[in-house]
């Protein structure tokens, strides 16, 4: 279970004391800055280990292509055609959907592998409990929508963004700040920090269970002793709770990233 090995802090008293962020997020494994976190970190390793992981499966599952599929094959084809149908094709629509089938089928599993390296021994790190990458995630998607949006629509982009259809005249003059905030600001934040806020409440939630089942059955005394089995049986549950959140928060990501371009290749807002 993630975090077994962090140690239960005590303070003064000899209490428990939760781990905190900083506990989870550790040194560099190559510094090269003064300040901490500047350096070759586990969360870089992370990032770069699940680019690899999803590029060579991919490539190797669909290296030798045959018209009755190889198990490998198979797994691939249909991941791939869970994002290509269920996400692209629905959300954008037949017509447009295809271009964008790579791009939603990489962000899917990018995301995937990040998030369950959370919840892998060793690793025990989902890199996107890292707000920075959950920025750069959805900044890419940002500025995807943005430019997609202006290449299709040009100068109409901003009224269909701002200019909800049906709304009267006269509320305008409120709709329409309120729409430039929510999609312009809002939307990037919250399609980052739902990914982020989620990635780090699960994993501080583990890693408190887990160091107070070890507090509770090494440093408590008495009754508190027996304690630790509910806790044990508590984290346990909250792990295999957060690897399904892992997989439906790379399904929501994706999810809304087809919704933003599917609304980038329509005049209607």
């Amino acid at each position: 279970m993630i975090a077994l090995a962090l140690p239960a802090e005590t303070g003064s008293g000899g209490g428990f004391v939760a781990p905190k962020p900083e506990d989870l997020h550790l040194p560099d494994l190559i510094p090269w800055g003064a300040a901490y976190g500047t350096g070759f970190g586990k969360q870089m390793l992370v990032v770069l280990l699940s680019a690899a992981i999803v590029a060579v499966f991919f490539v190797i599952a669909s290296r030798r292509g045959s018209l009755v599929p190889s198990r490998l094959q198979f797994i691939g084809e249909s991941a791939y055609g869970l994002v290509r149908n269920s996400i692209g094709k629905d959300i954008i629509g037949e017509k447009e959907f295809r271009p964008w089938v790579p791009l939603l089928t990489g962000l899917f599993f990018f995301i995937l592998v990040n998030n369950l390296m959370g919840s892998i021994p060793f690793f025990q790190l989902p890199a996107f409990s890292h707000v920075g990458s959950a920025y750069a995630m959805a900044g890419m998607v940002y500025l995807t929508w943005i430019i997609l949006g202006f290449r299709r629509q040009g100068g109409r982009f901003v009224k269909t963004m701002l200019v909800p259809s049906g709304v009267p005249k006269p509320l305008l003059i409120v709709v329409v700040p309120l729409e430039f905030i929510s999609n312009f600001f809002v939307r990037p934040l919250t399609h980052s920090m739902r990914l982020f806020a989620t990635m780090l409440a699960g994993h501080m939630i583990i890693a408190i269970c887990a160091a107070g089942t070890e507090f509770l059955f090494f440093e408590a005394g008495g009754f508190l002793k027996g304690l630790g089995v509910l806790t044990l049986i508590g984290g346990i549950a909250m792990f295999l709770f957060e690897v399904f959140i892992q997989v439906l928060q790379a399904y929501v990501f994706t999810l809304l990233t087809a919704v933003y371009i599917q609304g980038s290749l329509v005049d209607e807002h």
